[in-house]
């Protein structure tokens, strides 16, 4: 079943196409590797299939209703986005992983934060921990700490890991393989032909602005 699919997709800024008739089709349960070069419109992809840009032309569906037609608040509980600079707000680290919970105005749920904590090797200590006393590292497994405090259905990551060592890189894409095992679907942009091959049944390739190349890898 198609849980996401981008029909003819360009995207101009300042006068440059950013991204030239994309077409995709990404099933259920899917874990897809995004690669290509700085400037291939990677990033860009992600931030219209977050709903956070629109597309010039084109059309976009989940679960093959047309984004327009959803609430944007509804639609961004059902598709994450964790950015590869991660903005945190607040002082404590406490303060962005209680955040999910408030503006949903739920319960907080600090059992379920600290064991997302301990799985990206961040022990409880760090909870009230000033933010700015953070490493690039940590604040990149806060930010995506922050993304699974309540489960999307699509998770859309770029370049999560780019600020972690090869054990911590390997921490997050363990959780992630988890994730999507248990029915997430994740789109995942990388620089890492490696990487791009690590947990994932399909890979893309993009190459100025279009898909020149898919492969399935499982």
């Amino acid at each position: 079943m198609s849980i996401l699919r981008l029909k003819d997709i360009r995207y101009i800024s300042d006068n440059t196409q950013i991204l030239d008739s994309v077409n995709l089709n990404i099933e259920k349960g899917d874990c897809v590797s995004i690669i290509g070069a700085s400037g291939s419109g990677k990033s860009t992809l992600l931030k219209i299939c977050s709903d956070l840009i629109s597309p010039t032309n084109g059309e976009i569906f989940f679960e093959e209703k047309n984004y327009l037609d959803y609430d944007p608040i509804e639609l961004r509980k059902k598709i994450s986005y964790c950015v590869q600079i991660p903005y945190l707000f607040g002082k404590s680290v406490f303060d962005n992983l209680s955040y999910p919970f408030i503006i949903r105005k739920k319960e907080i749920d600090e059992q379920r934060i600290l064991q997302f904590m301990k799985k990206l090797n961040l022990d409880s200590d760090y909870l009230h921990k000033d933010i700015n006393a953070l490493s690039g590292g940590e604040k990149q497994r806060v930010a995506l700490i922050r993304n699974l405090m309540f489960t999307p259905d699509i998770l859309l990551l770029d370049e999560v890991t780019s600020a972690l060592d090869k054990e911590n890189a390997k921490i997050v894409e363990s959780l992630i393989k988890e994730m999507n095992d248990n029915g997430i679907t994740v789109i995942w942009v990388t620089h890492s032909l490696e990487q791009s091959e690590s947990i994932f049944n399909k890979r893309i390739q993009m190459d100025q602005g279009q898909v020149c190349a898919e492969e399935d890898l499982r």
